[in-house]
C-alpha cells in the first residue's frame, strides 16, 4: 500500500510533512536513481504558480543533479504541457509540481513516464520503495558525472504549434467574444495567448498570479466568478482552468454554468452523429450525472464509468479503445491527442464543436443534456479509514440508500488529495436531497470523527 503517493501524486500543505524541501531532494534523488544508467538521462521539470514552487523545484533539482541525471527546466507551465513536452524531448520522465486545484498553501509532487502517460500505482510503489528503503544512500557521483540544468526557452512554442495542429486547418475564432478566468495559476500565459492568435475577442481575468492567490475564489472550483464576467461583458461563452489548467468548466451565454458532464455529451454527441466515436463509447466516473449516460444511450451510445481520477479514466478508455473520457470536475481526455485531461486543449475541442453543429450557442448545446439534482457534501475528518468503518454513519449511509433506491444514490469516497470524506447525492426531488443531507450533516458532526 502506497504511503506517499494519493491518487494524484504526492500532496501535501507545503513546508509540512511529505511537502518538505528534504523529502522533495530525496524523491527527486530516487526517481533519477530509476534512470541513473540511461544514455544521456534527463527528467522534464515544470510547475504552477504557487509561492512554494520555487523553494520544491529547487530541492528535486538538486536530488536530480546529484544522481547524475540531468533536468530540463519547464517553469511555470500547465501539466498538459509536461506530458506533452516529456515526450517532445524524449525525457526519461517529467515531474509536475502542482496541488491542481488546492489552496495556495498546499503543493504536490506527481511523475509522468516517457510516452506522456502519468505514472501507474506499481511505479509510484517502485519509487516509495527505493525512497524508504533508501537504495540510493551511496549513490553520489562526482566531477564531469553531477547531472545539469538546461531551461527550456522553446517549449512553449512546441506545444502551441501542436495545439493548433489537431484543429482543422485555417481555424479562426475570429466573431467569438470570450472570457477566460485562468485561476491565477499555470494557465495565465499560454492559454490567452493561443485564443488570442486564433483570432478570438478576448477579456481575461485572473491572469495576475502572485503566489498566493492561485484558486482563490476563482477558476475552475468557483466558476461563479466567470458567470458574472460573461454577462457583465455579453460575451459568447467563457472558460475557466484549475491552478495547473489540465480541467476547465466553461459557462455559456446566459450565464450558466457547463461542467464536464456537458462539455463530454457535447463532445460525444458530435463524434457519435460523424461516427468517429469508437463503439460510441465514451468513459466516465462514478461522480458523474445520470443525466449523462441518458443522453449519451438516447443517442444509441453507451457510458462506462470507472473509479475517480483522470488516470482509472484513461486506462478504461485504453481498455475499450475508445477516444473520449473524463470527469464532471473538467478533467476531458481526447486520447487521439493528449495522454490526459488538457484545459485548453478541451476548450478548442468544444469551440470546433461549436462550429460544425453550425454555430449554435454553447447553451442550445448544453441544455440536450438533462441534469438531475446533486448535492455534493465535503466532510473534514481526522482519520478517513475511522469514518469509514463506522458503524452509526455505516447504518444511516444504508437507510438512505434503501429511501433513494429507484429514484436516486448515494456515493461516499475518500478524498485522495485532502482530509476530506466526500459524499455525493444524487435523484429526482432536491428537496428530499436537502433533508438526507441535512440529517447527514447533523449525524455525522456528532459523530466527531
Amino acid at each position: 500500500m502506497k504511503k506517499l503517493f494519493g491518487t494524484d501524486g504526492i500532496r501535501g500543505i507545503a513546508n509540512r510533512e511529505p511537502m518538505t524541501a528534504e523529502v522533495a531532494f530525496h524523491i527527486g534523488r530516487t526517481g533519477a536513481y530509476l534512470f541513473r544508467d540511461e544514455v544521456d538521462p534527463k527528467i522534464l521539470i515544470g510547475r504552477d504558480t504557487r509561492i512554494s514552487g520555487d523553494m520544491l523545484e529547487a530541492a528535486l533539482i538538486a536530488g536530480i543533479c546529484s544522481m547524475g541525471v540531468n533536468v530540463l527546466r519547464a517553469g511555470i507551465v500547465p501539466t498538459p504541457i509536461v506530458a506533452y513536452l516529456t515526450r517532445a524531448y524524449n525525457a526519461n520522465c517529467g515531474i509536475v509540481i502542482s496541488a491542481s486545484h488546492n489552496p495556495f498553501d498546499h503543493n504536490g509532487i506527481k511523475y509522468i513516464r516517457k510516452d506522456g502517460f502519468k505514472f501507474s500505482d506499481s511505479e509510484e510503489e517502485e519509487i516509495e520503495r527505493i525512497y524508504f528503503e533508501n537504495h540510493s544512500k551511496d549513490e553520489w557521483p562526482t566531477k564531469k558525472n553531477i547531472g545539469r540544468v538546461k531551461k527550456l526557452s522553446e517549449g512553449e512554442e512546441k506545444y502551441i504549434d501542436y495545439i493548433k495542429s489537431t484543429l482543422p486547418s485555417k481555424f479562426t475564432l475570429k466573431g467569438y467574444k470570450i472570457v477566460l478566468d485562468c485561476a491565477n495559476g499555470a494557465s495565465y500565459i499560454i492559454t490567452p495567448r493561443v485564443f488570442k492568435e486564433l483570432g478570438a475577442e478576448l477579456i481575461t481575468i485572473n491572469d495576475k498570479p502572485d503566489g498566493t492567490n492561485i484558486n482563490f475564489n476563482c477558476g475552475s472550483t468557483h466558476p461563479d466568478f466567470l458567470r458574472k464576467e460573461v454577462l457583465r461583458q455579453q460575451a459568447d461563452l467563457g472558460f475557466s482552468y484549475d491552478g495547473d489548467a489540465d480541467r476547465v468548466i466553461a459557462v455559456d451565454e446566459k450565464g450558466n454554468i457547463v461542467d464536464g458532464d456537458q462539455i463530454m455529451a457535447v463532445c460525444a454527441l458530435n463524434l457519435i452523429k460523424k461516427d468517429q466515436l469508437p463503439n460510441k463509447t465514451v468513459v466516465t466516473t462514478m461522480m458523474s450525472n445520470v443525466g449523462f449516460d441518458k443522453v449519451i444511450e438516447k443517442a444509441g451510445g453507451k457510458v462506462v464509468r470507472t473509479n475517480i481520477g483522470d488516470r482509472y479514466v484513461l486506462e478504461m478508455m485504453k481498455k475499450i479503445n475508445t477516444v473520449l473520457g473524463g470527469e464532471q470536475s473538467g478533467h476531458i481526455i481526447f486520447s487521439e491527442h493528449s495522454t490526459g485531461g488538457d484545459g485548453l486543449l478541451t476548450s478548442l475541442q468544444l469551440m470546433k464543436v461549436l462550429q460544425e453543429e453550425e454555430g449554435k450557442p454553447l447553451s442550445n448545446l448544453a441544455s440536450v443534456m438533462e441534469k438531475y439534482p446533486q448535492i455534493i457534501l465535503n466532510f473534514e475528518v481526522k482519520d478517513k479509514e475511522k469514518f469509514l468503518k463506522n458503524i452509526h454513519i455505516e447504518r444511516i449511509i444504508k437507510e438512505i440508500k434503501n429511501q433513494l433506491d429507484g429514484e436516486g444514490r448515494i456515493f461516499v469516497r475518500p478524498s485522495g488529495t485532502e482530509s476530506l470524506i466526500r459524499v455525493l447525492l444524487e435523484g429526482e426531488d432536491k428537496d428530499k436531497l436537502e433533508k438526507i443531507s441535512q440529517n447527514l450533516r447533523e449525524i455525522i458532526k456528532k459523530e466527531d470523527i
